[in-house]
C-alpha cells in the first residue's frame, strides 16, 4: 500500500523538485501590473490631470510618493504654489513606471522639475545595476518628453525590517531587509553618478530619516518603509533648498 502511493504522489514530488523559479522581469522594460484595477484607474487619472491644466512640479514614484496625499497641509506649504501634480502608485517598481510614461502619462505636460524617486519595491528581485540602468532609461524618457525639464532624484530612501502580524520582528525579517538595503546603497552609489550639476540633480536625504542610533524610529516609518506626516516633514525640509534653486533655473512654463 505504501509502494502504491508513492507511485501515485512521485509525479506531484518530481513536479515541485522541477518546477522553474519565478521569472524575473527586466527591470527597464515598459511592463503594466496586468489585472490591478486601481493601477490603471491612477494611469487614467494622470492622463485626465495631465490635460487639466498646467504642472509646475511634477513627482513620479511610488507608495512613498503616493504618501503625499496623506500630507496635504505640507504639500500644500512647500509646493502649492508650483502648481504640482503626484504621480505616484503604491507597489511601482521601475518597469511600471517606464509603462506609464510611455503610454501618455508625460504627453502634453512642462513641469519645470520631475521629482523622481524610485526603487525599493525593485529590491527584492533585482540587482543595483539594473535598478539604476532602469532609473536612468526613465530620466531619458522624462526628458525626451518634457525638453528642458530638469531631474531632481532622490536617493532610495532607507527601509528596515518589519513586524510580522505578531507584531513581532523575525530573524526572516531582518535578513531581508539587510539583503534590500544592500542593493539600496549599492543602487544610491550609482545614481549619484546621473548627477550632471545641470538637468539631472542627485539627492541622498537618507540620512534625515534615521535616530541618532542609525535606525528608522517608529515616529518617522510606523512599518520601516512608509511616511508619517512627521517624515513628509523632514522629506520637504531637506528637499526644499535644491528644489528652490532648479525651480527658479528651470526653463519649462
Amino acid at each position: 500500500m505504501k509502494k502504491y502511493l508513492l507511485l501515485l504522489l512521485l509525479p506531484v514530488l518530481v513536479s515541485a523538485q522541477t518546477a522553474p523559479a519565478p521569472e524575473v522581469v527586466d527591470a527597464s522594460a515598459a511592463i503594466p501590473k496586468t489585472g490591478n484595477a486601481r493601477f490603471f484607474e491612477l494611469h487614467e487619472s494622470f492622463l485626465a490631470r495631465a490635460k487639466a491644466g498646467p504642472i509646475g512640479l511634477l513627482f513620479l514614484g511610488d507608495s512613498i510618493t503616493e504618501g503625499w496625499k496623506n500630507a496635504p497641509h505640507i504639500w500644500e506649504h512647500y509646493f502649492g504654489k508650483y502648481q504640482p501634480a503626484n504621480f505616484g502608485i503604491g507597489g511601482d517598481q521601475t518597469h511600471h513606471v517606464i509603462w506609464r510614461i510611455e503610454n501618455g502619462e508625460l504627453d502634453g505636460v512642462t513641469p519645470k522639475v520631475v521629482v523622481l524617486m524610485l526603487g525599493t519595491n525593485n529590491a527584492g528581485q533585482h540587482t543595483a545595476e539594473q535598478i539604476a540602468a532602469a532609473n536612468t532609461k526613465i530620466i531619458e524618457l522624462i526628458r525626451a518628453k518634457i525638453p528642458g525639464v530638469k531631474v531632481l532624484l532622490l536617493a532610495i530612501f532607507p527601509r528596515d525590517a518589519r513586524r510580522g502580524p505578531s507584531g513581532l520582528i523575525t530573524e526572516a525579517a531582518v535578513s531581508d531587509a539587510g539583503k534590500r538595503m544592500a542593493v539600496i546603497d549599492r543602487a544610491n552609489a550609482l545614481l549619484a553618478k546621473l548627477d550632471d550639476g545641470e538637468n539631472v540633480r542627485f539627492l541622498n536625504i537618507g540620512a534625515q530619516f534615521l535616530g541618532k542610533d542609525g535606525r528608522i524610529p517608529w515616529t518617522i516609518m510606523p512599518d520601516q518603509l512608509h511616511l508619517t506626516r512627521a517624515g513628509y516633514q523632514l522629506w520637504a525640509d531637506a528637499m526644499q533648498p535644491l528644489l528652490e534653486e532648479m525651480m527658479q533655473t528651470g526653463s519649462n512654463n
